[in-house]
């Protein structure tokens, strides 16, 4: 068991909580919505009779994000949130310990194998959608989905950008927000990063997005940026 020092909320990211340890070391964490639950072996903490769950900054790239300093978190209490390529589920806890039971994560997963792993993580998580769709399309789930404030997006497409434009228009509200985790080796493998990181900011503003930051994710996430951005 890990001997909690203090536990405060974290001054530039609200919903977001700095841990610090007996050792000396210092986590991020969110206030786990399913006390006793892991999701991905993650630590549990209690602090004054409050369970956090550790937000790993390796396993996840937006605490990777918060870590590398980006200028600020959207996603807050009560929020409605479309997370195109949920995976297993990692961010998308923490989404959902943020935006708490008044908030809605719509998490879109197009491997069946891997929803199958989503499902089982928020079973108990009664604020998180599990959509079984492909991104390409957003017209296929738009019965699910209503319009949100945060549209997320971690997937592995060459056409990143271009698959937020779609999505955006059809569900992301004037002046939502934007996190993308742009994957600079899943679109081309023979061009540097930061040429591909360009081209798909140029997509991004062409869809009437205004930038407002990105931050590259090395050294945890290598050849990876995350780009924050308001929808016009």
């Amino acid at each position: 068991m890990i001997e909690v020092v203090s536990v405060k909320e974290h001054p530039s990211y609200r919903g977001v909580y700095i841990v610090e340890l007996e050792d000396g070391s210092v986590r991020l964490a969110t206030r786990n919505l399913t006390p006793g639950r892991r999701v991905y072996g993650e630590y549990l903490f209690v602090y004054k009779n409050v369970e956090y769950r550790e937000w790993n900054h390796i396993r996840s790239k937006l605490a990777a994000a918060l870590y590398k300093g980006i200028k600020e978190l959207a996603i807050s209490e009560g929020c409605r949130v479309l997370y195109l390529g949920a995976g297993s589920g990692t961010t998308v806890s923490h989404v959902s310990d943020i935006i708490g039971p008044k908030g809605v994560v719509y998490a879109v997963e197009f491997a069946p194998r891997v929803m199958r792993e989503l499902v089982t993580v928020v079973e108990y998580r009664r604020n998180v959608v599990p959509v079984l769709a492909d991104a390409r399309f957003p017209e296929r789930y738009s019965y699910l989905v209503p319009q949100v404030d945060v549209l997320y997006a971690d997937i592995a497409q060459p056409e990143q950008a271009s698959i937020v434009n779609a999505n955006a228009r059809m569900f992301l509200r004037s002046g939502g927000a934007l996190y993308l985790a742009i994957k600079a080796r899943s679109i081309d493998v023979t061009k540097e990063p930061d040429e591909i990181y360009v081209r798909e900011i140029k997509t991004l503003e062409a869809g009437n997005f205004e930038i407002v930051d990105v931050v590259h994710l090395d050294p945890y996430d290598k050849d990876h940026a995350m780009v924050y951005a308001i929808y016009k």
